[in-house]
């Protein structure tokens, strides 16, 4: 596998493995939680997820013959809670990923190097895909940190639980 290949294939995992964090954070949620802020000026989780699929269906459509940020995006309404529900949001989820996810089958060796744009300014694909996996990671860890600050007590852990460490790390490093 060379280089190019090795980095897809990482970053693919990356982005399936924050994906998958949202995704596990959404099973524990309602209609009515999607829409919670922490503060009158803050983000609801629905808010995050319209900004999120604007993002990568802008970004990446048609991200070889157009500017990643499209004359149609409208990225100020991407801040306005218009999702009436969670089934509502997560079709625009899952539509965002889908974008991104195709156009990473585009990417090979022959247009590795090619230079996009994002705002009319050039980046390598390495750049671009490294931007998106920051960008991605950040909201994702919003959507995580609301989530969990919603159910509190009844929030199930998406990492090692508090004081568990331990126990995992004997499973994990047992001969």
């Amino acid at each position: 596998m060379n280089l190019q290949a090795a980095y897809l294939k990482s970053l693919l995992f990356e982005c399936q493995r924050y994906k998958s964090l949202g995704d596990k954070t959404f099973v524990q949620l309602n209609d009515a939680d999607i829409h919670w802020k922490y503060e009158s000026t803050g983000n609801s989780i629905a808010v995050i997820v319209k900004h999120l699929s604007g993002n990568m269906l802008s970004r990446w459509t048609n991200f070889f013959s157009e500017d990643g940020e499209k004359t149609w995006r409208n990225r100020d309404s991407e801040f306005e809670d218009t999702y009436k529900t969670k089934e509502e949001m997560l079709v625009a989820w899952e539509k965002g990923w889908n974008c991104f996810y195709d156009a990473i089958q585009e990417i090979n060796e022959e247009n590795f190097e090619k230079t996009i744009k994002i705002r009319n300014e050039p980046h390598s694909i390495l750049q671009a895909l490294n931007r998106q996996l920051a960008h991605y990671s950040y909201h994702i860890g919003q959507i995580v940190l609301l989530g969990k600050t919603i159910k509190g007590e009844n929030w199930v852990s998406l990492s090692i639980p508090k004081g568990q460490s331990k126990a995992f790390n004997l499973v994990k490093f047992k001969d």
